[in-house]
């Protein structure tokens, strides 16, 4: 199967030796114009995704929207009970759906439709994820003027037939490296109070810096920073998780400019009495085991041979993965073969150098290569 994008959409194993600047928004690109070609819309978002929690982190681009919906696009994604949310679409079996054929053509009863989509003259709205094995690598969101005829089967089939192509080649740019960040810069967590209308209230240096590297500065809106969508939607759904809308933690793994993996975490405070307060958000570097599982879903290994690569990665010997896991060591070496080639190692060495080393160290991606506003 061919990928999108050119060689930074190439089979993962060989992305790592590719220069990935401004790769990202270029799949995406190519991806928009091979689907107006068959599919005709009038608006639309790209966005890359953390595979396991389908929230935003880069690129995005985002076609006739205006950055100032930004603020409240994360906000009705997980602030409210809706239909064919992203998460919905990434779960379901066709891995795309349209907002008509969701209310049973009464578009109506939805949040987003009410308040966005309505508004603005839109009458119908298709979403697909792009999934590589069980995660999502990114999502799309397209959407139709009033007057214009609904998204149909037809549509839905050329927009989910390029959806494992979209995610071979965003899990290529996951596995590619690059030069190093700048050497001397801190590597210690920031904090930062968000609140009840998700402005910053109060903010450590060290957030600051983190801001930075994120595009923006923690006194300016959220829109204006290349990855507002990370820090939004994230401070979104953890107030969704507070209010139990929503299970699971709030985080998000995410690259900063100089291309160093992130982690973004965010929970709501309580006072005594436990009434809600601000939302804190914890910016901090990624660790090796927070960055390498999406390394390793990248490279589409199995469930088993996830778990033999992080006992690899642990230091254990066949004999004692095979006792850990149940296996023989037999099967245990045949899995450790199938990793090699998957990985395009030779050794246990090389295998923990490529995912702990060379993946988990800093990416570079030029500021401007994350997020693309495009009218067409």
């Amino acid at each position: 199967m061919g990928t999108i994008g050119g060689p930074a959409g190439a089979d993962p194993r060989a992305a790592g030796r590719t220069d990935v600047s401004g790769k990202g928004t270029e799949i995406f690109a190519a991806a928009a114009r091979r689907l107006r070609r068959v599919v005709p819309y009038d608006a639309a978002a790209w966005i890359g995704t953390d595979p396991a929690t389908v929230l935003p982190t880069s690129p995005l681009r985002a076609e006739n929207l205006g950055q100032e919906h930004c603020d409240t696009y994360w906000q009705r994604e997980y602030g409210a009970h809706d239909v064919l949310t992203f998460r919905d679409v990434a779960r379901s079996a066709a891995a795309a759906g349209t907002l008509r054929q969701a209310t049973v053509g009464n578009p109506g009863r939805s949040v987003r439709f009410r308040e966005f989509m309505r508004p603005l003259g839109y009458a119908d709205n298709l979403r697909a994820a792009f999934r590589l094995g069980a995660g999502a690598w990114g999502v799309v969101d397209l959407f139709r003027l009033d007057g214009r005829p609904p998204f149909d089967e037809r549509d839905l089939r050329h927009v989910a037939a390029l959806g494992p192509e979209i995610a071979l080649s965003l899990a290529g740019l996951a596995v590619a490296t690059g030069p190093g960040a700048a050497s001397g810069e801190a590597n210690v967590p920031g904090t930062a109070l968000f609140d009840a209308g998700d402005r910053v209230v109060f903010a450590d240096a060290q957030a600051e810096r983190w801001f930075a590297e994120l595009g923006g500065s923690p006194w300016a809106p959220l829109s204006i920073s290349l990855r507002a969508g990370a820090v939004a939607s994230v401070v979104a759904r953890a107030r969704a998780v507070a209010a139990e809308r929503e299970s699971g933690p709030a985080v998000v793994r995410v690259r900063g400019e100089s291309g160093r993996w992130l982690s973004i975490h965010a929970s709501v405070l309580q006072d005594g009495r436990g009434q809600a307060g601000p939302v804190s958000v914890v910016f901090e570097p990624a660790t090796a085991t927070q960055i390498v599982p999406i390394i390793v879903e990248a490279y589409a290994l199995t469930p088993r041979e996830r778990e033999v690569t992080e006992c690899v990665a642990r230091g254990h010997t066949t004999a004692e993965i095979a006792a850990r896991l149940r296996l023989s060591a037999h099967t245990v070496r045949d899995h450790l073969k199938a990793i090699f080639t998957k990985v395009d190692v030779s050794s246990r060495g090389e295998l923990v150098a490529k995912l702990f080393g060379e993946h988990a160290g800093p990416l570079l991606y030029e500021p401007d290569a994350d997020i693309v506003h495009v009218n067409t």
